[in-house]
């Protein structure tokens, strides 16, 4: 029996060498599966864009689950979308495969997807966290979660300290700060600029545009928006032709590397995402989220995120009546404060007898105060937490 299994590993590891030279791609290959049914498109449409990954990438093996097909990929057959799911996650779990691709898929609340896109005004690729699925109920939470999830994809994919920005949606000012308190812990996040000329690390459309970080946050919906005005503004929107889809789900303790797309992607898409699977595959995505889970906790995440989920509302009779001092000329302008915040923030510069008025400029809400007051309101607004100071 021993002897069999030898000779069986012998045989394997001439295979490899055969395929190697015929190939020029040596190592073991990374097996890919790619659910059939499901698409908007019709099965040809899946069956192409499997074909086309596996004749462009020699590294990988891709399979199939789904009906008995003319295509010459192993196919593992399976006659409704749900049968497929449950093949998937059985060839998942054994080892079979290393990654699976498909047209729709509910992950476990805490668990959401990172998208992948090529950006139309430098071709740049971009990781969008999150597109599908949801990190927590909690929207701050979930946006500083998707911040991590992207990260993590993105170091499977080999950058090493990728660029991360936060899109100016609501909530992006308290993920900000919650996010610059986990890096003061200890875990490393390399903030980007944004191209306009006030910079900083929340992004704005032309950030969108240009791709200026390798990671932009930002809450699931708008993340799904997103993947499919990226993926199909060239053809009208029912077809979506471009990028990687939707991504991989991850999330805390999640073991699984299953990637979603659309119904209705099309072939050169779906192509990408087998692609896109392989990579992070390869890239041991799996490892890669313990070993950020495990930095990121050790920075604190766990009790920042209690922190910001708490209920921090007052009861009415503690609640206290705020005197604004007297009136005075503002023009000195505060930034990086949350909508949500905005008037309790001024009433806490009011508490320490400067006066501030709520304003918006051309990045979000500010606070207003007298040029003379900047430096001290930022402080109270930062020991508030209400800011970030840098």
């Amino acid at each position: 029996m021993e002897h069999n299994k030898i000779k069986q590993m012998i045989a394997e590891v001439f295979n490899d060498i055969a395929d190697g030279i015929e190939t020029g791609q040596f190592g073991k290959k990374v097996r890919i599966g790619v659910t059939v049914l499901g698409s908007e498109h019709g099965t040809e449409n899946v069956l192409n864009g499997a074909m086309a990954a596996q004749e462009n990438d020699n590294s990988i093996e891709v399979v199939l689950i789904g009906p008995k097909n003319d295509t010459n990929l192993k196919n593992y057959e399976a006659d409704t979308e749900e049968q497929q799911h449950k093949v998937m996650e059985k060839l998942l779990d054994s080892g079979e495969i290393q990654g699976c691709v498909t047209l729709h898929y509910n992950f476990p609340i805490g668990v959401s997807t990172v998208g992948r896109v090529i950006t139309p005004a430098k071709g740049k690729e971009m990781l969008i966290a999150t597109t599908t699925g949801t990190s927590s109920p909690h929207r701050t939470e979930a946006m500083v979660k998707n911040g991590l999830y992207g990260i993590i994809v993105a170091k499977a994919l080999g950058k090493k300290n990728p660029t991360v920005g936060i899109l100016n949606v609501d909530g992006a000012r308290q993920v900000e700060r919650t996010l610059k308190e986990l890096k003061s812990n200890g875990y490393d996040i390399n903030f980007t600029e944004s191209l306009r000329a006030d910079g900083g690390a929340v992004m704005r459309g032309n950030d969108l545009l240009a791709g200026t970080p390798d990671v932009m946050i930002t809450d699931s919906l708008t993340g799904n928006l997103l993947i499919k005005m990226f993926s199909s503004y060239t053809t009208g929107g029912s077809y979506e032709a471009l990028g990687y889809g939707y991504g991989p789900g991850v999330g805390d303790g999640y073991e699984r590397n299953i990637l979603i797309i659309s119904r209705a992607s099309g072939s050169p898409l779906i192509a990408s995402a087998i692609k896109y699977a392989g990579e992070v595959a390869r890239g041991d995505i799996i490892k890669k989220s313990k070993e950020e889970f495990e930095k990121a906790k050790k920075a604190k995440l766990n009790d920042i995120l209690k922190e910001l989920t708490k209920d921090k509302k007052s009861n009415k009779e503690d609640e206290e009546e705020i005197t604004p001092p007297k009136k005075e000329i503002v023009t000195g302008a505060i930034s990086g404060i949350d909508i949500m915040d905005l008037e309790d923030a001024v009433k806490e510069i009011w508490k320490n007898n400067i006066y501030a008025e709520t304003g918006m400029g051309c990045t979000g809400p500010i606070v207003m105060v007298n040029v003379k007051n900047i430096d001290d309101a930022s402080d109270i607004l930062a020991k508030a937490g209400y800011i970030t100071k840098d």
